[in-house]
């Protein structure tokens, strides 16, 4: 077992408090010392530049996927040179009418040293999926669409 901790801290800036009004913008800072600058997303009133929530949630299952996936290759000896993913999150209401992020399409793009069959890399993708915490953890629908 093992424990992960992130802190946020956010401060009221404006003179009111009202939906419309209040600041979204806070620092998540995680165990590791890294503190990232986070906001809601631009369509909660958040603030563009900075990391939101969902995108935050679709970073970490790419990155899960992608480091299971490494692992897996590494202990097959199959040598991956790049990775590249570029995953899509769709935030929407769920089947009891609440939003949620309901469906992550991740596309990994995957350049190993010597070519790999069709099938061994669908396995392994099946197999990250499977083996990646962040997807078990979660009630969303992950997608594996290799490029």
């Amino acid at each position: 077992m093992s424990e992960h901790h992130a802190s946020v801290r956010w401060n009221r800036t404006t003179p009111d408090f009202t939906y419309d009004t209040y600041d979204r913008g806070h620092q998540v800072r995680f165990g590791s010392g890294i503190e990232v600058p986070a906001s809601a997303a631009a369509d909660f009133k958040g603030d563009p530049t900075r990391v939101n929530p969902e995108e935050a949630f679709v970073g970490a299952l790419s990155s899960c996927h992608m480091l299971t996936f490494l692992a897996i290759a590494a202990r097959k000896h199959l040598v991956v040179e790049r990775y590249e993913d570029d995953a899509v999150g769709t935030l929407e209401k769920n089947a009891e009418g609440r939003l949620a992020v309901t469906k992550v399409v991740l596309h990994p793009r995957v350049t190993f040293s010597t070519p790999v069959e069709p099938a061994v890399l669908a396995k392994l993708h099946e197999s990250a999926h499977t083996n990646c915490f962040i997807a078990q953890s979660v009630r969303t629908e992950v997608v594996i669409a290799p490029e």
